[in-house]
């Protein structure tokens, strides 16, 4: 077993990490937030509760045995050493060198402190699992949410992100097969984050069913100021979770918050553009979900890229998107607030444009399809698609119909019709009842 790097930290890496990860922390309540206002009033806190319950049930693993099972020596190509930093043990303080001031000896990845990165890391864990919940909104039991919360991220997130994140610098033996010997690009998280949320979103809303009276019954959103609150506030963060990814005030970070901006931004013109050909109006709804699908597929692809690239990633994501997530009344699954449409679609197109327009200009250095580069790149990113997308799918329906035989997952459909918020917390969001003189059913 090998301790990670002893020595003293960059000041200007560290304080710029630190507040990536703050950044990226409070992109889960955003999501709270962005989902809250995506369902009906009588669902809104349940929604919240299942993101903000990510962050509990996160840390918690995270702490004993997730980021060991992330970050550890390498298993068999497919996992980390769970008992290596359980605990968090060798990550902190500066007792591996005696004699020596803490602030000068300390355990690093990279030119920051240890424990900067875990809390880094965690942060990302928490919004994947929370992105999830927005797929099976009003109709979840709580309780089996959490379950499967804790589960889904200890057999899928934390080996995924060994796949993806697994760096030198903690461990004798990296892991990381999909960057470090697939040479797959991933810069910040499209395949463990997007496409691993998105692939599972799926699944889950399959095994628990639709909602009662869809695709009859309109189901819009009951707070759209929420909606487009938290969509900026996940645009904030999102500068946090791509940029501080470089782990390092430098260049590298400097692209990535350019195409971070740029390609949310031209993504909602694009989504915007395809409401007005195609119903008439732009939306506000339309504008938020645009913008969240461009942040979703420049998330790979922030630093191999350049800003004419991520323009080009943000104009196709916006159109495709927004076209994507008609696709569950085609085909009959109920994707409550669009995380298939959003963050799966998002994930691959970002994921397999990279092979197109990847330029060796950017720090990744290398050259997609359209820069001279062949195909090269792009099956390399069409394998990271396939592998993360089929693991997700297959580990979640065995945890899924496993809930669903024990526990169940579903909530009485009383409750359903009567409003979840009520019967899983005793609260309601808004006392319109009492304001009006009946029960609203929205």
């Amino acid at each position: 077993m090998t301790y990670p790097i002893i020595g003293a930290p960059d000041a200007a890496n560290t304080a710029w990490v630190m507040a990536s990860a703050a950044l990226v922390l409070v992109m889960t309540p955003a999501l709270a937030f962005f989902y809250g206002g995506m369902v009906r009033a009588k669902s809104v806190l349940n929604m919240m509760m299942m993101c903000f319950s990510a962050v509990g049930v996160v840390w918690v693993l995270w702490l004993v045995f997730g980021y060991s099972l992330a970050f550890g020596d390498d298993i068999g190509g497919v996992i980390g050493d769970p008992t290596q930093f359980a605990g968090l043990r060798h990550l902190f303080g500066g007792d591996y060198a005696p004699g020596e001031p803490a602030s000068a000896a300390i355990p690093l990845v990279g030119t920051i402190p240890a424990m900067v990165f875990v809390m880094f890391q965690a942060g990302f864990a928490m919004v994947t699992v929370a992105l999830i919940a927005g797929a099976v909104a009003d109709r979840m039991k709580f309780t089996a949410w959490l379950l499967f919360a804790a589960l889904w991220a200890t057999l899928v997130y934390f080996p995924v992100a060994h796949w993806v994140f697994a760096l030198d610098g903690l461990a004798a033996e990296k892991g990381g097969w999909i960057v470090n010997h697939l040479r797959a690009i991933d810069f910040a998280g499209g395949t463990a984050v997007e496409i691993n949320s998105g692939a599972s979103a799926l699944v889950l809303a399959l095994v628990v069913g639709t909602r009662r009276g869809w695709p009859r019954d309109p189901m819009r959103p009951h707070n759209l100021p929420a909606v487009m609150l938290g969509a900026g506030l996940l645009w904030l963060g999102w500068f946090g979770f791509n940029a501080g990814s470089a782990l390092a005030a430098d260049g590298t970070a400097a692209l990535a918050l350019a195409n971070t901006l740029g390609a949310g931004a031209v993504s909602m013109m694009s989504w915007l553009l395809v409401e007005r050909i195609r119903q008439g109006k732009p939306t506000s709804f339309g504008a938020a979900s645009g913008v969240v699908a461009g942040l979703v597929a420049i998330t790979p692809a922030c630093a191999s890229v350049t800003p004419i690239g991520a323009l080009a990633i943000g104009i196709v994501t916006g159109a495709v998107s927004s076209l994507a997530i008609e696709l569950k009344y085609k085909l009959g699954y109920d994707d409550s607030l669009d995380v298939v449409g959003v963050h799966l679609v998002g994930g691959v197109v970002g994921t397999l444009m990279i092979g197109l327009v990847a330029s060796s200009a950017s720090p990744a250095g290398v050259d997609g399809l359209f820069y001279g580069g062949g195909f090269d790149q792009l099956w390399r990113q069409l394998v990271a698609v396939l592998a993360v997308g089929g693991y997700a799918m297959a580990v979640t329906a065995v945890i899924a119909l496993v809930l669903k035989a024990t526990i169940g997952v579903r909530a009485h459909p009383q409750d359903e019709a009567d409003g979840i918020d009520d019967a899983e917390h005793a609260e309601t969001a808004y006392d319109m009842a009492a304001s009006r003189g009946g029960r609203v059913d929205i």
